[in-house]
């Protein structure tokens, strides 16, 4: 391997020579094969050249990651002139990769919290007994999880807890971080939990009857995203022939025309794209049944160049990943990142931005061009009409000026 990344033998005895030369040359190729450039290639021969001389990766029971911040400080120290954060931040990150591959990386031993038994049962019962999708339940058990961790402060067996203890939780959080709607939603939460744990035996009853949120009105908000004209301009952003630029057109495409949620696009699988019916197939957690779509020529059109252009090479059978090795499937936060940064680069003022706004830009498109609200929630994927009256709230008046809508002509 460093053999075809460097020509000059001045450059290719120094990285043969350097200490654990072949675990790193055997991570290169790990790298080749998951489809990393040459260049990338090189950036990590480079940097792991750089942090074996300032660590020991032999170190009984393996390399923390505190040794690694000093080693790259050290090396820090040594240059010439200060190194930027953003250059000592990527050669943390390739220390940790490097070592993470040889299993000689030391994480931090993870204390579980003493009311994790109480968390992981809730879960299991969230899961059995109601079936709620994994992301429900991921969201109700970090409430349980913040008020449990803020609990734990009061040094009292989780027997002893009162409604008290919850009033004070719920009054402390809207005081110092959380939104009323925030609020809202975390007093509903513990109400389902201490219903369970009332079953349980685990606390008192009627706790969880007397639990009461701040009152929240049905639409009482306007939607959330932002106007037609800078969902257009945040897409024509994407217009360039970079790779994260061609995949981030595909990926705003799908938000801004359907209306996915990140979860649902993070999920997309190349065997959910039917060229010849020119169909998309999205699975819904929230119904756990399949939906397809049509495929909107602009929409193929950005896919197939990002399969074609940017798209690394991989085993992994979802659509969209890493640009850079080792490639990997993109998370709903990291598509969230994607949204964001475009929103501000652009300087678009909405209260929220990321998919999810784009998401009420796409319904409130739609409103626009004369669909029904049964339509728009069958559209969004909407289990009620309930989540669709939102949109009630905008003028219908100036909306339904437009005309001659269909899906295609949504750009």
């Amino acid at each position: 391997m460093f053999e075809w990344l460097y020509r000059q033998p001045k450059a290719l005895r120094r990285q043969q020579k350097a200490p654990w030369d072949e675990e790193r040359e055997r991570f290169l190729v790990h790298l080749s094969s998951r489809g990393a450039a040459r260049y990338t290639l090189r950036g990590y021969a480079q940097k792991l050249l750089q942090i074996v001389q300032e660590i020991d990766a032999n170190v009984s029971g393996g390399v923390a990651p505190e040794d690694i911040g000093c080693a790259v400080e050290r090396w820090a120290a040594r240059r010439d002139r200060p190194a930027l954060e953003s250059s000592k931040s990527r050669l943390v990150s390739a220390a940790t990769h490097w070592l993470r591959f040889l299993d000689r990386l030391r994480l931090p031993e993870i204390v579980p919290s003493p009311f994790a038994d109480l968390i992981e049962d809730f879960a299991d019962w969230m899961r059995q007994e109601r079936a709620l999708s994994p992301a429900t339940i991921r969201i109700r058990s970090f409430h349980v999880g913040y008020f449990l961790n803020w609990y734990q402060g009061q040094g009292r067996h989780f027997s002893e807890v009162a409604l008290k203890d919850v009033d004070a939780y719920l009054f402390l959080q809207g005081q110092q971080r959380w939104s009323r709607r925030t609020v809202a939603a975390s007093a509903m939460v513990l109400r389902a939990f201490f219903m369970h744990a009332e079953r349980r035996q685990w606390c008192k009853k009627g706790i969880a009857a007397a639990i009461q949120g701040p009152s929240v009105y049905t639409g009482e908000l306007l939607p959330v995203g932002p106007g037609w004209e800078d969902v257009q301009r945040l897409i024509s952003s994407a217009d360039g022939n970079r790779p994260w630029d061609i995949r981030a057109r595909a990926i705003l495409l799908l938000f801004s025309i359907y209306g996915f949620r990140s979860g649902e696009v993070a999920k997309l699988r190349l065997e959910d794209l039917d060229w010849e019916k020119e169909l998309i197939s999205l699975r819904r957690p929230k119904q756990r049944r399949a939906q397809q779509y049509p495929l909107v020529r602009e929409v193929g059109e950005a896919i197939l160049r990002y399969l074609k252009e940017a798209r690394p090479r991989s085993s992994h059978r979802e659509l969209f990943l890493t640009i850079k090795a080792p490639s990997r499937p993109l998370s709903p936060a990291v598509l969230f990142d994607i949204v964001k940064k475009r929103f501000r680069k652009l300087s678009i003022r909405t209260p929220h931005c990321g998919p999810h706004a784009l998401r009420h830009a796409c319904a409130t498109h739609l409103l626009a061009g004369g669909l029904s609200f049964k339509e728009i929630g069958d559209h969004l994927g909407h289990r009620s009409a309930h989540a669709t009256r939102i949109y009630a709230k905008v003028d219908l008046v100036g909306l339904r000026q437009v005309a001659d809508f269909h899906l295609g002509g949504l750009l």
